[in-house]
């Protein structure tokens, strides 16, 4: 105990923040981080100093320590495993008691575990992989909005997957066109439109002409079909106060739907979050941002911790992976964010890159978004990859179509319901999928010209964020 507490440099181990022995309380946020030490520095001390750097430490000792109940406030490291096939990378387990973290807010939580320790030197590269969020924290957040059984209900809409688009061009067009955009998409079979992640209030079209022309769309489409009909409207702006003045107008506009931005900041997301709530509004979250720090496999935050923050934070919608689409997503990961955000529980998972077991306590599901270069051609491969609760958005899969955008809209409606019927007759949608698509197209010539089109379009690219365990191949005959 002397030695502890003698001025000068300690390795942090020695100062109580690697214990092998320790056993986390059920009260204990629990972090899984990947780390990679520098040539000499042992994976313990490496472990150990994220968690004096996450919680209490700093490089040298310090006698007001003393004045603290020091062992109830350090980080424990108190396991660390090698990454299979890596031998220069580590699975570094922390626990935190619960009394480091304010009640209810991402932006402490986020400072507390990634704030400073993501420049240490002794590292070369550290990651974020996986939390356990204990319930008795999850208790002191709102949680989504609505969640996804309200928002069924708002909508009216049951047993089958949501449709949307996102417009394009993203960037340029007029208020009046861009409404046109909405209408013809809306009248065609979808479900949602939506506002790109960059489109705010621009000299092209301003917030406020874009929102009166999108809702005289949402509401000649609702007229036309019967059926509810939303578009996001992102209300993301310079200052909060500008963002609630957008989200009330397109509230009194009468919109089901606001839209905000990752790169709004977690206060922005979670005030926006209480705002919606209050107001009867869904929320929708574009992750504008996060590949910047959640795709590489060694440095940064894995999706998976954004997906618990987000549903923490009290978003109704996110955009968590296609597997099949343009953008990066393994089948396996994406399904482990989908747990995260639509399961009650979820036990550890090694194959989906789950460490840890997570007890929603209730709090509602998030429904998952799917977007980026998806087609009809794939509707068997997104329901069976991605389940019934989830948006399925074909931006250039509707507004690219050779016969027009309704048209487009027809042709993703068409085979999204071609496959639910098929997937409730028992049918095996992966291998029966594409002859189940053909014998729909027979009877609909916007999802035959969409076939013809994009059907054999793919993105077949190595997925750079995987698992490290992946499942066991199954034995012939099995």
């Amino acid at each position: 105990m002397t030695e502890r507490w003698s001025a000068g440099v300690l390795h942090y181990a020695e100062m109580g923040y690697w214990q092998p022995d320790y056993v986390p309380k059920p009260t204990d946020l629990l972090a899984a981080f990947r780390v990679t030490p520098q040539p000499g520095v042992p994976p313990e001390e490496a472990g150990a100093a994220v968690a004096g750097e996450s919680s209490t430490a700093t490089w040298t000792v310090v006698w007001t320590d003393r004045l603290t109940a020091y062992d109830h406030y350090q980080g424990k490291c108190y396991r660390v495993d090698p990454v299979p096939g890596h031998p220069d990378q580590y699975i570094a387990r922390i626990a935190y008691d619960l009394d480091l973290f304010e009640e209810g807010s991402i932006a402490n939580l986020s400072s507390s575990i990634i704030g400073n320790v993501f420049g240490f030197k002794a590292l070369k590269a550290l990651r974020l992989e996986d939390m356990r969020i204990p319930p008795h924290y999850t208790k002191t957040f709102q949680g989504p909005a609505h969640g996804i059984v309200m928002e069924r209900e708002y909508l009216n809409k049951f047993g089958r997957p949501l449709l949307g688009a996102t417009v394009k061009p993203k960037l340029g067009l007029s208020a009046r066109n861009y409404g046109r955009v909405v209408y013809e998409a809306l009248r065609g079979g979808l479900d949602f439109t939506k506002d790109d992640e960059n489109i705010n209030s621009q000299p092209f079209m301003r917030w406020r002409d874009r929102f009166l022309h999108c809702m005289e769309a949402i509401n000649r489409a609702q007229a036309e079909t019967g059926e509810i009909k939303g578009h996001y409207m992102n209300v993301t702006a310079a200052t909060m106060e500008d963002m609630y003045e957008r989200a009330e107008f397109a509230q009194e506009l009468g919109s089901v739907v606001v839209m905000i931005d990752l790169t709004a900041g977690y206060t922005a997301i979670q005030s926006m979050a209480k705002w919606a709530r209050r107001n009867g509004v869904l929320l929708h979250l574009h992750r504008a941002g996060h590949s910047t720090y959640t795709r590489q496999k060694s440095h940064g935050v894995s999706f998976r911790v954004i997906a618990k923050w987000m549903r923490l934070a009290g978003v109704d919608h996110v955009h968590a992976g296609t597997v099949v689409g343009k953008l990066e997503g393994d089948p396996n990961s994406v399904a482990g964010f989908y747990d995260v955000l639509r399961c009650e529980a979820a036990e550890p998972d090694p194959v989906k890159g789950l460490y840890f077991e997570q007890d929603w306590v209730s709090m509602p599901g998030v429904m998952p978004v799917a977007s980026g270069g998806i087609h009809a051609g794939q509707m068997h491969q997104l329901l069976h990859h991605l389940g019934e609760d989830v948006i399925l958005q074909f931006g250039g899969g509707t507004i690219g179509h050779p016969l027009g955008i309704a048209a487009g809209a027809t042709a993703n409606r068409v085979a999204l319901e071609a496959m639910v019927k098929a997937r409730n007759e028992g049918r095996d949608l992966m291998a029966e999928g594409p002859d189940i698509l053909r014998a729909a197209a027979k009877r609909s010539r916007e999802l035959d010209m969409a076939l013809s089109t994009w059907g054999d379009v793919t993105f077949d690219f190595e997925s750079t964020d995987t698992p490290d365990i992946t499942p066991a191949p199954m034995p012939t005959g099995a």
